[in-house]
Formats: structure tokens, C-alpha cells, sequence
């Protein structure tokens, strides 16, 4: 079992309607060099980190691309990666698009606003900064995922504001390697909950509440558990990149992945899902609208429950006494 935040199925019908957007589109673009990565991408990528990927690669150090990066927590690393000029002209791209009534298909299958930017014409703009930037860096941070380098990518922007989404539930991601970039607008809240890793026996334990910054990038595992606190005001857009690589889920380090593992104590609250976990009732109210998930989820399995977790658990919406 996998808890996942996952792409939408793709089709043949699906990547003829995609063909049709773009063609449509083209002729209406805004900013015609967002639509292709080397003539536009590379002026706005930060140059220090340009300079410290090339560095790497040429002398086989990574100290520069370490002086760059901080550690959020263990394995969750964030950096400088677009400029302002970059935020405003991808933002002002999306409010052109929206405005020509062209079809917007939702990003995932959780969020509910937002747009898939490879289907209106930017896959091959993100293919060059997955090759130029993000391969590169998940080679020193994620080495066994990265192996053999990335073969595909979903690529979307997701949006959070009043009276749309607020928030997203608790998640891993369909990814290998995950890249989170905020673009903006102006907003409070909305921060980052991480947790830990899949499978693990802390993979329900809290670890940071990570506050986005215009412009800086996240990158951690697909199978790290996270979600989206809610906005308080104003908007925040976020571009995702989920890295995809096919040799290494056909290789014997995902093949032969050890299976959940009992988890280590009772989880934190902060990394409970409403929508996936089964004891979410015990320790939490559900979200106003979200009762359809109460005595469902799946997570943790049987096998792996945590010691003082109850056989069968029906979900009742009320806190553990100690909780409150």
C-alpha cells in the first residue's frame, strides 16, 4: 500500500487534447521564452547556483553546491533557485492562459486549483532545467533515485487563497524526487508541514513547518510525508516538479524495498491525513466537509500499527484524553 498524492491517468485521448491546447495556445502566449528553457530559463535561474552545479561537474565537488543549500531537516534541503523577473513573468503567464478559456485540468488528484504547465506547452522549457539543474542536485542529495538519470516528469502549478483551496491533506507524492518552488503572490500561512519518510516507523512523526520564500526551492523524496498548511491570506503558487525515474523503480533497490516497518510510537497530529489514516478520529476532529473519510483510510497496515493502537478502529471524531 502507498499513500499517494497521484497524477491524473494519462491517455491516448488525453495526449491529443493536450496537442490541441498547445497548438491553440501558442499564438496567444505571453511570454514566449518561458516556453523554452535555454534562450529563457537560464537568465533567471540564481547564477551562483548555476556556477556551483557546473562546478561540480567539472571538478567532482560538491562544497559549493553545499554552501547553497540548507538543511531544512534531515534529507529536506532548500536553495535559491528562480529570480523575481522569473515569479512575476510565470504568474502573469498563468493569468494569460486562464483568461482565454482554454481547458484547465486539475494538477492531481487532491488539489482542485491549479493548471498542469507541461499541457499548455512547457514540458520541453522544464525537461532543460530538470537536465540543467534539478538531475544534477539530486545526484548529490538522492543518489540511488537519481541513478541513470530522470526519464519524465509531472510538472504543475497548485494554488491556495480564500474560497478555493485553503490547504492540502497529508501525502507522499507520485515522484522519485520532489521539487516545491514557490512563485508567489503575497501571502501569510500556508507553510509546509514535513514528516517523515514512508515505511519508516517515525513516517508519522513531525519534523518542520517550513515557511515558503518567493523564489527558493524545496527538494525531498516523493515518499517523505508532507502537506500544505492552511493560507491565512492572500495567494500562494507553487510550481512542482515530480522527477520520474524508470531505472531505478525497475531496480532492485525498489524492488526489493524493505515493506512498512511497526511504527515507533503513537504519530504526532500535525502529520495525521484525514484521508488516508484510520485512526485520525482518535486523535483529531475531521475537517468541516471531510466526514465522508471518518472509519476509512488504510494507514498504518495491520502489520505495522503502533503498540498502544486499537485492534479495529471506527474513527469517532473525538481526541484521546491525553491530547487535550
Amino acid at each position: 500500500m502507498t499513500l499517494l498524492l497521484v497524477l491524473t491517468t494519462s491517455s491516448a485521448a488525453q495526449r491529443d487534447d493536450t496537442a490541441a491546447i498547445i497548438k491553440a495556445y501558442t499564438p496567444l502566449r505571453k511570454h514566449a521564452e518561458l516556453f523554452d528553457g535555454r534562450k529563457g530559463w537560464e537568465r533567471w535561474i540564481d547564477p551562483p547556483l548555476l556556477e556551483a552545479i557546473r562546478h561540480g561537474q567539472t571538478t567532482g565537488s560538491r562544497s559549493k553546491i553545499d554552501e547553497l543549500l540548507r538543511v531544512e531537516t534531515p534529507e529536506v534541503y532548500s536553495f535559491q533557485l528562480l529570480s523575481e523577473e522569473f515569479c512575476d513573468a510565470f504568474l502573469e503567464e498563468l493569468d494569460n492562459y486562464y483568461s482565454t478559456g482554454l481547458p484547465v485540468h486539475r494538477p492531481n488528484s487532491m488539489n482542485n486549483y491549479g493548471i498542469i504547465v507541461n499541457q499548455i506547452g512547457m514540458k520541453p522549457a522544464i525537461t532543460w532545467l530538470q537536465h540543467t539543474v534539478l538531475h544534477p542536485l539530486s545526484q548529490l542529495l538522492f543518489p540511488i533515485q537519481a541513478q541513470g538519470g530522470f526519464d519524465d516528469h509531472h510538472s504543475f502549478m497548485v494554488k491556495y487563497k480564500a474560497g478555493q483551496d485553503l490547504g492540502l491533506d497529508m501525502h507522499t507524492d507520485d515522484s522519485d524526487v520532489t521539487f516545491n518552488i514557490c512563485l508567489g503572490r503575497n501571502f501569510t500561512g500556508a507553510s509546509l508541514t514535513i514528516c517523515g519518510d514512508s515505511r519508516q516507523p517515525q513516517h508519522r512523526m513531525f519534523h518542520k513547518a517550513y515557511e515558503h520564500v518567493r523564489g527558493r526551492a524545496l527538494v525531498h523524496l516523493g515518499s517523505r510525508r508532507h502537506g500544505a498548511d492552511d493560507i491565512h491570506t492572500g495567494e500562494r503558487n507553487n510550481l512542482i516538479v515530480w522527477n520520474q525515474n524508470h531505472k531505478y523503480r525497475n531496480s532492485a533497490e525498489y524492488v526489493n524495498r524493505q515493506p512498512y516497518l511497526p511504527e515507533a510510537a503513537a504519530p504526532d497530529p500535525r502529520c495525521l491525513s484525514y484521508t488516508h489514516d484510520r485512526d485520525f478520529g482518535e486523535f483529531l476532529d475531521y475537517p468541516p466537509g471531510k466526514d465522508e473519510f471518518r472509519g476509512g483510510g488504510w494507514c498504518p497496515p495491520a502489520f505495522a500499527c503502533y503498540d498502544t493502537m486499537a485492534p479495529a478502529l471506527g474513527g469517532t471524531g473525538r481526541r484521546r484524553k491525553e491530547e487535550l
